[in-house]
């Protein structure tokens, strides 16, 4: 079902590590941000979801705090946000399943030229995204690392197939 191509190997590993912590299947997912291909993914494979609607999540958190899904996911959209602190705090579910692209010493933040909000406000280190979710009120369960190779010639290539660039965890709400 899942090529090992880009972003699909990415898909792949991401959609283990759901089912892994979330394998009920009848949970009522939320998935931060307007709907996206892996959307598609987790429909696949039973899941129910509903997305956001494209409103700035800095600005109005009103989406998380009126929901009645019990499962939070947010794949790739916390480095966007200038302040995902105050969507984290106001999330009502117990559970989320989030993952980012990690901070990487030999390559500059990501900055698309012609979409304003395709731009990395924050690029993590894996400490400080735990962070972020301990300081919000959540207890980290799962956390797991993982490479995404590109098939190009040259030192950063080489460097991404050693190296972990997305981080992904599972936390739920302290009681």
């Amino acid at each position: 079902m899942y090529e090992n191509t880009f972003p699909n190997k990415r898909y792949k590993h991401t959609i283990n590590f759901l089912k892994e912590v979330i394998p009920d299947t009848n949970e009522h997912i939320l998935d931060l941000g307007v709907r996206n291909p892996f959307v598609d993914f987790m429909e696949l494979e039973g899941y129910t979801v509903q997305n956001t609607s494209g409103e700035d999540l800095d600005i109005d958190t009103s989406a998380v705090q009126q929901t009645d899904a019990t499962v939070i996911t947010a794949f790739e959209i916390f480095e966007h946000l200038i302040a995902p602190f105050n969507v984290l705090q106001d999330i009502k579910a117990d559970k989320i399943v989030a993952s980012i692209p990690l901070k990487l010493w030999f390559s500059p933040a990501y900055r698309s030229k012609t979409d304003m909000w395709d731009r990395h406000y924050h690029e993590f280190e894996d400490w400080q995204f735990d962070w972020l979710f301990e300081k919000a009120g959540w207890e980290i369960k799962r956390r797991e690392k993982f490479t995404n190779p590109v098939k190009k010639l040259g030192i950063r290539p080489l460097l991404r197939m050693v190296t972990p660039r997305y981080y992904l965890i599972y936390a739920e709400r302290k009681s």
